[in-house]
């Protein structure tokens, strides 16, 4: 595999790079529906990466709903012909009332999830999120889709739980997560004052500088703080 110059980039082109050839894997046939994949292991030892990048590389692959993890098991490429796969349809989360119960949900897991982060966060891990964060807000000044960088701020965070539960539900509901720019809900900016492009970006801020102080209370209440505000966005909207 190619090596970029800097540390971070070097795993972030691994990561890329071992994504890139699973899925072409999967799509090419040489790992079947159902089947199980290599080991952690097997994999670091044929291709030579660590294994944070095999275990940032198969949440990726689980984010766009090619795998999914089943604990204690291994990591199965998903079946699509089976009813109820986790693969992420983009049409899965089609209506108002589906938005709402996908931050309802959200609701009940990030605040806790962005708590963990702010207690167990490494500098490595701090850096991720704020790559993460400022690639959300060159996505928004471009008018560019957020919707996957949006997910991948979320997801970052909740990495730095120590806490694979956590990291693997995010994984499995994939940008579905994230519905509000999805199914014909067209742009909510404006519906609502919250809605504010530079609201969101004090929101998400808010919950950085939480993590990285390290203040779980703080961390907690800015995600819900921002995930409730999520919830009046949608409903301003419909």
């Amino acid at each position: 595999m190619e090596h970029s110059s800097s540390p971070k980039g070097r795993r972030s082109s691994l990561t890329q790079q071992l994504v890139a050839e699973f899925a072409r894997r999967i799509r090419d046939g040489e790992i079947q529906s159902g089947e199980k994949l290599p080991t952690e292991q097997v994999i670091i030892r044929e291709s030579g990466v660590s294994r944070t990048v095999v275990r940032e590389a198969m949440s990726r692959l689980q984010a766009e709903g090619l795998v999914e993890t089943r604990h204690g098991i291994g990591t199965f490429v998903v079946d699509a012909s089976q009813p109820g796969h986790s693969s992420q349809d983009q049409s899965s989360i089609g209506t108002p009332g589906d938005a709402v119960s996908i931050i309802e949900l959200r609701l009940s897991l990030e605040p806790e999830s962005a708590a963990l982060a702010a207690q167990r966060r490494t500098p490595e891990q701090l850096a991720a999120i704020r790559q993460a964060l400022d690639e959300l807000h060159r996505c928004t000044r471009q008018g560019k889709d957020t919707l996957q960088a949006d997910f991948e701020f979320h997801r970052q965070i909740s990495l730095c739980t120590a806490n694979s539960f956590f990291t693997d539900v995010m994984s499995q509901l994939g940008s579905s997560i994230l519905p509000r720019t999805r199914s014909g809900f067209g742009n909510i900016a404006s519906a609502h004052s919250v809605d504010d492009p530079d609201i969101q970006r004090r929101e998400q801020e808010s919950i950085y500088e939480a993590i990285a102080h390290q203040d779980r209370d703080a961390a907690r209440a800015a995600m819900r703080l921002h995930l409730i505000n999520s919830l009046l966005r949608v409903r301003a909207k419909h």
